[in-house]
């Protein structure tokens, strides 16, 4: 399983939404926020990243912790 760290941009609160954020030993820039939606205990993002691909990031609240929920191959 490959670590998942993300650094978020924080406005008006915490972790608002991720700019960067590195997948095993790969560091990728947001280039877009796509999406975002809420769960009963998670926020959900769709991003691109530079890389060209999109990514769906999951911040759960209760634990504070990130994980990857899906990855698709762009073009």
């Amino acid at each position: 399983m490959l670590l998942l760290r993300v650094q978020c941009y924080s406005g008006r609160k915490a972790d608002e939404r991720p700019v960067r954020f590195e997948l095993g030993s790969r560091e990728y820039a947001v280039v877009e926020l796509q999406d975002q939606w809420y769960g009963p205990d998670a926020t959900f993002f769709k991003v691109l990243a530079d890389d060209g691909q999109r990514y769906i990031l999951r911040h759960g609240h209760a634990a504070d912790e990130w994980s990857l929920e899906s990855y698709r191959r762009l073009g």
